[in-house]
């Protein structure tokens, strides 16, 4: 990526410091850019089945550039094995359809005593982190620490950056330093995959050139079928996507 490129940066974003970015190509595949840690995220369900944490899986090579299937048809995920080629034929639109616009153009503003929510709805990659205790929209009308720092674990959680809990002086509230990392999302409850999670301010290149707004959380499709391409919307659920790839974490997987 050029040092002069213009990136729009959310606020409470850092940038990753190592010039790493995706980059999508047009009816291909997304190319990484940079070696960043691809690594399995599986979605870990307490007793009642709700969300509270991730636990990694296998790890997957990467180089200077790496092809990502994003069409769902590769007989090799992650990795693209050019199968995007036959993707008319086998019903899967690979259009960009996401606006370039900033997300918080389009969030719903949810005040609360103490803390307050951006939530926009239309990234929601059904990872379901947010109904853990209260839902998280119910969560941030209690003005306590306890409810408080759970609404924020609840929104840092949410892999496609639909939620942000900002505190009284209107600044997101952020982890300092977030690993960047690309999480195959694993969702053992529902025995599905999801998308690919962008954390740590990974910029993402549309095939037009542009750079979509950098943000420290975002989920891009997949599984060749969401409505709103490059990002999840969630279609990967309703379609019961597959990936083909181990279906446990590692015992030793890293929790967080």
């Amino acid at each position: 990526m050029d040092d002069n490129t213009k990136l729009n940066i959310q606020i409470g974003t850092t940038l990753n410091p190592d010039n790493i970015y995706v980059e999508i190509v047009e009816n291909g595949p997304y190319i990484l850019h940079g070696k960043s840690k691809l690594v399995q995220q599986f979605i870990v369900p307490n007793s009642k089945g709700i969300s509270v944490n991730y636990k990694e899986g296998e790890e997957f090579e990467t180089k200077d550039k790496t092809y990502l299937c994003r069409c769902g048809l590769s007989a090799n995920k992650p990795y693209c094995d050019g199968a995007h080629k036959k993707a008319a034929e086998n019903g899967v639109d690979l259009t960009e359809y996401a606006t370039f616009n900033p997300e918080l153009a389009s969030s719903e503003v949810i005040e609360g005593p103490a803390v307050s929510l951006t939530d926009d709805e239309k990234l929601c990659a059904f990872a379901r982190f947010c109904d853990n205790g209260k839902r998280v929209w119910n969560q941030i009308e209690d003005d306590n620490q306890e409810s408080v720092n759970l609404s924020v674990e609840m929104a840092h959680h949410c892999p496609s950056g639909r939620l942000i809990v900002w505190d009284k002086n209107n600044q997101p509230i952020e982890s300092e330093k977030q690993e960047v990392v690309l999480g195959l999302i694993e969702d053992i409850g529902n025995k599905l995959a999801g998308p690919i999670a962008l954390w740590g301010g990974i910029p993402l290149k549309s095939a037009k050139g542009e750079f979509y707004e950098v943000r420290n959380r975002q989920t891009i499709c997949r599984c060749g079928q969401s409505s709103n391409k490059p990002f999840c919307d969630g279609t990967h659920a309703s379609m019961q996507f597959q990936d083909g790839l181990p279906n446990q974490p590692k015992q030793d997987g890293k929790v967080f």
